[in-house]
Formats: C-alpha cells, sequence, structure tokens
C-alpha cells in the first residue's frame, strides 16, 4: 500500500466529507469551546465534576495510548509513505484530543493523568505494514467503543456531546484503515464494528 484510497463511489463527497469531518467530528475544537465556557460546570446542577473528571482521564489515557502506538508504528519503518502520513494525521488528532482533555480537567478542577512512559500495545510483534495496520484499526475501535458507551454517563451533558464526537473521529479513523486494509490485502473485518 503507498497511500490512503477512497473508495470510487466517494471520490466525489471526498471533500464534503472532509469539510463535515473538520466541522462536526475534529472535536478537539470542540473540547476547547468548552474548556472557554466558564459557566460549564457550574450551569449544569445534576453534573458530578468529579465523576466527569474520572471519565475524562480515562479518556485521555487512551489518547495518551494512541499517540505512543502511532509513534511505536511510525518507529517500526514498516509503513509505507503513504500510510505513515495517515498515521501522523491520525495522531495529530489524537494529540489535540489529549491537550484539549487535560485543559477541560483542569477546568473541572481535575488533575489530569500523566502518560506512561510507553504502552505496550503489540507493535513489537508487527512484522509487515498489515500488522501494523491491524493494531491501529483495533485501538481506533476500541477507542470509538468507549468513547461511545460513556456518552450517557457523563453529568454534564455538553461533555457527552463532545465525547460522541470524539467517537466519531475514532470511527472515521477506524473506517479508513479497515477500508485500505480490504483494499490493499483482502483481509480485515468483515464490516465496520463487527461483532
Amino acid at each position: 500500500m503507498t497511500n490512503l484510497v477512497m473508495p470510487a463511489g466517494l471520490i466525489a463527497t471526498r471533500r464534503a466529507m472532509l469539510t463535515g469531518t473538520a466541522k462536526a467530528t475534529l472535536s478537539a475544537t470542540a473540547v476547547a469551546l468548552l474548556v472557554g465556557c466558564e459557566s460549564m460546570a457550574q450551569d449544569n446542577k445534576m453534573a458530578d465534576p468529579a465523576a466527569d473528571v474520572g471519565i475524562l482521564n480515562v479518556a485521555l489515557g487512551l489518547e495518551y495510548q494512541a499517540i505512543d502506538a502511532y509513534n511505536q508504528g511510525a518507529g517500526s519503518k514498516l509503513l509505507s509513505q503513504g500510510m505513515l502520513d495517515v498515521a501522523v494525521g491520525f495522531q495529530s488528532d489524537h494529540k489535540k484530543h489529549a491537550d484539549a482533555l487535560v485543559a477541560t480537567i483542569k477546568k473541572l478542577g481535575g488533575t489530569a493523568a500523566d502518560p506512561k512512559p510507553h504502552y505496550d500495545v503489540g507493535a513489537e510483534k508487527a512484522k509487515t505494514e498489515t500488522d501494523v495496520l491491524m493494531l491501529a484499526l483495533g485501538l481506533e475501535k476500541g477507542a470509538s467503543e468507549t468513547y461511545a458507551s460513556v456518552v450517557p454517563q457523563f453529568g454534564n451533558r455538553d461533555l457527552a456531546k463532545v465525547a460522541a464526537q470524539l467517537a466519531a473521529t475514532e470511527a472515521m479513523h477506524y473506517s479508513l484503515l479497515s477500508f485500505n486494509l480490504k483494499l490493499g490485502t483482502g483481509i480485515g473485518p468483515s464490516g465496520f464494528f463487527p461483532a
């Protein structure tokens, strides 16, 4: 594989998709907007800031893991230039998410978790580009499912909306990786978020 490939039917809508993605699912911007909202924690009487901080710290841990996993994938020297560019772009999204989550946690009066020096994501076992992409695929799927599962747990509904947007970003990463795996290797998941 040398480049990220879009399905032929999506090429015409690629610009619209990317524009929509930038507006709706590159949710670090949405989190940053929440960070700037002074009344976020005070106006929501149903919110439990301590519980929300706990959820946000779990999400932050996922973002740190993804950042490190993409570092490991890039360091493996197994990715073609096209897929390396995609991985760096996805890692950039995760860095933005982590920065916004840290700022939000602090805004809520909490203490943000620190990243671990290294995450054991199985990258050392990767022997091919497909192995690296399958690893990234699993992490993106897990992150998307985790974000979607915590939406109803937030006391602050604005944070729930942001978690849903983060889930959408992770799902976009997952779907593009999945499509390229199927296109390039003939293997991969049988569908979007298989059971």
